[in-house]
């Protein structure tokens, strides 16, 4: 039987993140951050990426957890996809991104799979980027410059590139307190264990006369990055959602994205998909609301 090996590499286990920064510094692009190696052990694999270097960043305290109060959530860029599913506080208040990771691969990809692995992959079907666009989640990074923040939308620049510098690590991500209710679907081939299709995040709040206010909706896997869907946020602001605004703004989703034919789906399907699950997504962040 054949086994494909992994190809040689130098390994690195630094035990803090200023360790981690000068390693970087020194092998550049010929390193890679190794965070729940789901995706980087994979294309080793496979040979579509060859590092002379490996650094794990699994040794350094304080990249993973979870912890929330009034202001709103903190969850460190190592914490894996099933302690986000494990968490309570997520799933009762951050709804859509406990949706997203509770249809994510299998127990035992969840177990290994991070969430900051999942977003620096910028994959445009990664799962975790429309709950965290609409729940207005910033990306907080550490490099030889200092720490800075960007929304996590800014963080995909193209098809599997990340706008990260090379010398930059994701350390954790912060979620304001959801004023709002919202919801995340995803269209998959197989009833689980597979890439979306389409995903679609909706998340807004409503005031006391039940008008639609701060309308975020957000789409995946149907652009060369997810994208918000801001014809359709405009459709139900400012109105009273029900089943009809739903469809309407549903509609009018499909027409925002543009998507890909490949071995998967057709473009027409995926545009006509997103229209469903936008259209499903709302109400079930309604249903949530009441």
């Amino acid at each position: 039987m054949f086994i494909r090996r992994l190809p040689k590499f130098e390994y690195h286990a630094p035990a803090s993140l200023p360790e981690a920064l000068d390693l970087l510094a020194l092998y550049g692009a010929d390193a890679k951050l190794l965070a729940g190696g789901t995706d980087l052990l994979l294309a080793m694999k496979k040979r579509t990426k060859t590092p002379a270097h490996v650094i794990n960043l699994k040794s350094i305290p304080g990249l993973s957890g979870i912890s929330g109060d009034a202001k709103g959530l903190k969850i460190g860029a190592l914490t894996t996809m099933a302690d986000i599913m494990r968490s309570a506080l997520v799933k009762e208040t951050y709804t859509p991104l406990w949706d997203a990771v509770s249809v994510m691969g299998s127990p035992q990809v969840r177990t290994l799979a991070t969430l900051g692995g999942n977003l620096v992959s910028a994959v445009p079907s990664a799962d975790t980027a429309p709950p965290l666009i609409v729940l207005s989640a910033q990306a907080h990074l550490t490099g030889p410059s200092g720490e800075r923040t960007c929304p996590v939308e800014a963080l995909f620049s193209a098809p599997s590139t990340c706008s990260l510098a090379p010398t930059d690590i994701l350390t954790h991500i912060t979620i304001p307190f959801p004023q709002g209710k919202g919801a995340y679907l995803k269209l998959m081939r197989r009833a689980a264990l597979d890439l979306a299709l389409v995903g679609v995040a909706a998340y807004f709040c409503l005031d006391a006369n039940k008008v639609c206010t701060h309308a975020k909706i957000a789409l995946g896997a149907v652009a060369p990055t997810p994208i918000r869907a801001t014809a359709s946020e405009a459709i139900i602001e400012g109105k009273v959602l029900n089943a009809a605004l739903a469809a309407e703004a549903g509609s009018a989703s499909g027409k925002e994205c543009f998507p890909i034919t490949d071995l998967r789906s057709s473009l027409e399907y995926r545009c006509s998909m997103v229209e469903v699950l936008t259209e499903r997504a709302l109400l079930e962040a309604l249903k949530r609301s009441n």
